[in-house]
């Protein structure tokens, strides 16, 4: 695979925005304009420990000199968020890629339907404010925990379309949880759901909607992480590089990723949670078992690609396009 092409920019602001969420301006470090971007897309920051995180760009698509994320400090990080919240401070200068949006808005909708969870707000919010420049007709269920975990609640407040916004708190004084059959109760063609969030969340509302009689092609929806079962321990396969044809056995225990780069073989990765795409890989020959989140049903019916840091394989051979 290529490399992707990095750009490197300077942290121009970094605030609080709620508890455990601070927001980032990031802007070219040669004070270039940056790549056009549209509602729903997302970079990836590559950290000065090596790691690397997709995080939503939440200001106006229209904006060319910025980029604006927002960062939750997961309370079981395994170094990205902790590391954005400790060690990227205002002034530093890190690196990026250009915007990728798998979660793009469909235009020709008649009607949307956003769901945010918590800090999935930040595609869903600047999908809202383009469909409120657009003069569409949308609505936006927040669901948070307490006020003070709601992001950018004086944002949406002072919005033109705050009267679309409905609020639900899980804790504490406020709105109730979200009830899913008032919002959902009636599918209607030409109208498109957009979920982002925890996966329980968005299980939630597209097992609700699916229940209601939601078309999948009306469901669109993007995971920050992913819930990947355990390999199990007797599942071992190998797998094929077509290139050389040579044979690489993935033990139980091992990721597809795993077994190849333990002889040489370099895959890039960035999530290692079946979330963002990075690793797609093609399939040759052989049947994947698909573990991710990022494929569509209909991609993983096809079985001819598959995302080797977490998928494994049905078949006892599978061989890769690499």
């Amino acid at each position: 695979m290529s490399s992707i092409e990095r750009i490197e920019v300077v942290v121009s602001r970094k605030v609080k925005e709620a508890d455990d969420i601070f927001v980032y301006d990031l802007q070219h470090a040669e004070g270039l304009a940056l790549p056009a971007f549209s509602a729903g897309s997302h970079v990836d920051v590559h950290l000065p420990n090596g790691i690397t995180r997709q995080y939503s760009l939440c200001n106006d698509p229209e904006e060319s000199q910025r980029y604006t994320i927002a960062v939750l400090r997961e309370p079981r990080s395994r170094g990205g968020s902790s590391a954005m919240h400790d060690s990227v401070q205002q002034g530093d200068r890190i690196t990026i890629s250009a915007p990728k949006n798998h979660f793009p808005l469909v235009h020709s909708a008649r009607r949307t339907l956003l769901f945010a969870g918590g800090i999935g707000i930040t595609p869903i919010l600047c999908m809202a404010e383009r469909l409120a420049k657009t003069n569409a007709d949308f609505e936006l269920h927040y669901c948070t925990r307490t006020w003070d975990r709601t992001a950018f609640r004086d944002r949406i407040g002072a919005s033109p379309f705050s009267h679309r916004v409905h609020h639900y708190l899980s804790e504490g004084d406020g709105p109730s949880p979200l009830n899913l059959e008032p919002v959902l109760r009636e599918p209607s063609p030409g109208t498109h759901i957009y979920v982002c969030g925890p996966f329980g969340f968005i299980e939630f509302v597209l097992n609700g909607a699916r229940e209601l009689g939601w078309s999948e092609e009306q469901l669109h929806k993007e995971f920050f992480s992913a819930s990947i079962p355990k390999p199990k321990t007797d599942d071992s396969f190998e797998v094929v590089l077509a290139s050389t044809g040579r044979s690489v056995r993935v033990n139980g225990d091992q990721t597809v990723i795993d077994a190849l780069a333990s002889v040489g073989v370099n895959v890039q990765t960035s999530c290692e949670q079946g979330v963002c795409g990075t690793c797609l890989t093609r399939v040759l020959s052989g049947e994947p078992d698909h573990r991710d989140m990022y494929l569509s049903l209909a991609e993983r019916e096809a079985n001819d690609q598959f995302l080797p840091c977490c998928s494994r394989s049905k078949s006892p051979v599978l061989v890769l396009d690499l």
